[in-house]
């Protein structure tokens, strides 16, 4: 069925507010909810809400809770989350890396002690929106096994980079897995195999089952050891910054909190459009793998999705709409 950004939104504002959720918090945490839905990130949108609620209700995240400034050094601010709403806290973090861009041309804030920020991007979409460069990356809970193990014992640790673009910004969202655990759960949802190998079965072969990989929690990092050393290295520089937990240290809880997070801003007036335009052109001057198909940037994508969303609703699974509605 199809649903309207609008409905959508109203829905799970109305819940939130039903929770206590203060006003602009409640209206925050929907839109980006809602905005998730739009984009074509239904892993992050109204199918991960009810886990959301639950982890409300089990005092795992403190509606009441604002983000707060530590210490600085700088340039870069160290803030505390205090178990606050996860995307609620990024957009107050990324909000305050803009203000400090503007005003320096780099601002950095990293927090800890935060909650799941639901999907990366749209922190990146938030910067390139404020006409800012943002990079911004997250841990987890253990979730991926290093390169030569077998147990998981490091986190997707998704990172995001945008840049402005008067076209479309370009904007990165990337799990450090081939697939997010988010893509996985939906493909099990719809009965769906990965298009490629995505992890290792409870055997330890390579699989396309997500309902195997899910179970093994032997995801398939991107590039190999080169996803496996890049998840590591984000953790290390996350826990040395923020002081806070590391992978390791979130995985000795029985639910994924209190993550780290860092955001960072660059800003100047003017990001040579004309050579970013050359880039993209150069890009999507190869030829396609299919016929007709298409080449395309990151962030691309989720323009189009965007746009054909709004245009004609938004796609939600019936079973999970009933239950929102009825919250």
């Amino acid at each position: 069925m199809l649903v309207s950004f609008a409905d959508l939104k109203k829905e799970f504002k109305r819940v939130l507010l039903n929770l206590s959720f203060a006003e602009e918090k409640a209206e925050l945490c929907a839109a980006i909810f809602a905005g998730n839905s739009r984009d074509g990130v239904y892993s992050h949108g109204l199918n991960r809400f009810s886990a959301f609620i639950d982890a409300v209700k089990d005092k795992e995240v403190d509606v009441d809770a604002e983000p707060g400034f530590i210490e600085s050094h700088g340039l870069i601010e160290i803030w505390d989350g205090h178990s606050g709403a996860g995307m609620y806290n990024a957009t107050k973090a990324m909000d305050r890396a803009i203000e400090l861009a503007k005003s320096n041309g780099i601002g950095c804030l990293a927090m800890r002690n935060t909650n799941h920020w639901m999907r990366g991007g749209t922190y990146g979409w938030q910067a390139a929106d404020a006409g800012c460069i943002g990079i911004c990356f997250t841990n987890t809970m253990a979730n991926m096994p290093p390169w030569g193990g077998k147990e998981p014992r490091l986190g997707n640790n998704p990172l995001i980079i945008a840049v402005p673009n008067s076209d479309g910004h370009l904007v990165l969202d990337m799990a450090m897995t081939q697939y997010s655990y988010g893509k996985l759960q939906q493909s099990r949802m719809n009965n769906e195999e990965m298009e490629v190998y995505a992890g290792y079965d409870g055997e330890g072969n390579l699989t396309h089952n997500p309902s195997a990989i899910i179970k093994s929690r032997r995801a398939l990092p991107i590039g190999y050891w080169k996803g496996s050393g890049l998840a590591f290295i984000l953790d290390v520089l996350l826990t040395a910054v923020t002081g806070g937990k590391s992978t390791a240290a979130i995985n000795s809880t029985v639910k994924e909190s209190g993550v780290s997070q860092f955001f960072l801003c660059l800003y100047k007036s003017d990001y040579n459009q004309i050579l970013i335009d050359e880039i993209i052109r150069y890009t999507k001057s190869s030829a396609a793998v299919e016929a007709g198909g298409p080449v395309r940037y990151p962030g691309e994508n989720t323009l189009l999705t965007r746009q054909f969303n709004e245009q004609h609703g938004i796609p939600v699974d019936e079973v999970k709409w009933e239950e929102l509605v009825k919250m």
